[in-house]
């Protein structure tokens, strides 16, 4: 059986480092995919642009979203999850510094399934990376991919 992939969208070097580590001491063994841009991941869900040919029907289990992206950003991203019916039962988790009113009201109301601040201490950060995996890949039931 094939690990489940996280798809982590995040063009922070500091917060990919931080997220990696944070994998590694909670002994999370799944296949963590880090995309830089908005865009890159857009071509990696829809095996467009870099990603063509690339084999999509094995989709992330869950999408790590950061908002303040490159190219596209992380409203736009899962604006566009959202409006596909191949993968807009994926989970997406916005994983962000922002605790604007208005980023938590977007996300949501464009599907979010959950909307984390990220915590500047890294035992906190570890602590909330342990939860999610925990939560999102153990305990919460994947759905499948949609046939519409």
């Amino acid at each position: 059986m094939n690990p489940k992939i996280i798809l982590m969208v995040e063009d922070n070097s500091s917060d990919i480092d931080l997220t990696q580590r944070a994998f590694r001491k909670s002994h999370i063994a799944n296949e963590l995919v880090v995309l830089e841009d908005g865009q890159e991941a857009l071509d990696y869900l829809f095996g467009t642009g870099a990603y063509e040919g690339h084999k999509i029907q094995r989709l992330p289990a869950v999408v790590l979203l950061d908002l303040k992206l490159p190219k596209v950003d992380g409203l736009e991203v899962l604006k566009e999850i959202r409006s596909h019916t191949h993968t807009r039962r994926i989970p997406v988790i916005i994983l962000t510094s922002s605790s604007e009113e208005q980023d938590i009201g977007a996300s949501y109301d464009l599907g979010a399934n959950s909307y984390i601040r990220k915590p500047v201490d890294f035992s906190r950060f570890t602590e909330a990376i342990l939860q999610l995996n925990l939560y999102w890949l153990v305990i919460n039931e994947i759905p499948p991919t949609s046939s519409k």
